[in-house]
């Protein structure tokens, strides 16, 4: 795996947008810059994918659970993939193996790990959803945390994206009733 950069947002939110305080909430992000080894080209096989994912979130998502101060409670994942990439590269990176490490350094996670893939260019932003990591149906944890690194992906990098929460949406209204539709 050749690395270029790795990247940790943090956001502390203290009031929604209308300066309702509420219970602050720690959002925590890791993005790593690296290089897509299948750039510019078709490959069936895709495992070193899958191997340099399981790596990464082995590598950090201890960092990011010991800068929460609160319990992890939401996590997602997420890759931005350059345009010599495809979206197959960037789903063979955060879907086979890298749960296993998320899920071990939160102690456990029952629920999907909600994710996003999509081609970007240098700068682009990517939308990482957030749910509850053990309640699938907690609305009160579906969550968006946007993220970018400016001058990545490269066209023949992929950027790798795993984030975690202290909490949810901040002060909301929609309730966890069951699904009427």
């Amino acid at each position: 795996m050749e690395k270029r950069r790795i990247v940790v947002i943090r956001d502390i939110v203290f009031t929604d947008p209308y300066g309702i305080s509420c219970t602050p909430v720690t959002r925590i992000a890791a993005a790593a810059v690296i290089k897509n080894p299948f750039a510019g080209g078709y490959k069936e096989d895709l495992a070193e994918l899958f191997d340099i994912g399981a790596a990464l979130g082995e590598s950090l998502m201890g960092e990011l659970t010991a800068m929460l101060p609160g319990p992890p409670v939401s996590y997602g994942k997420a890759a931005l993939v350059g345009t010599n990439g495809d979206m197959e590269h960037g789903g063979a990176l955060i879907h086979p193996r890298l749960g296993k490490p998320m899920r071990a350094a939160l102690g456990g996670g029952k629920a999907l790990i909600p994710s996003n893939v999509k081609i970007g260019s240098m700068g682009s932003s990517i939308d990482v959803p957030l749910g509850h990591k053990d309640e699938a149906w907690s609305f009160a944890h579906f969550d968006t945390f946007t993220v970018t690194v400016p001058d990545a992906p490269l066209p023949d990098e992929i950027v790798m994206f795993i984030a975690i929460a202290d909490g949810g949406r901040i002060n909301p209204r929609v309730g966890d009733s069951p699904i009427t539709d």
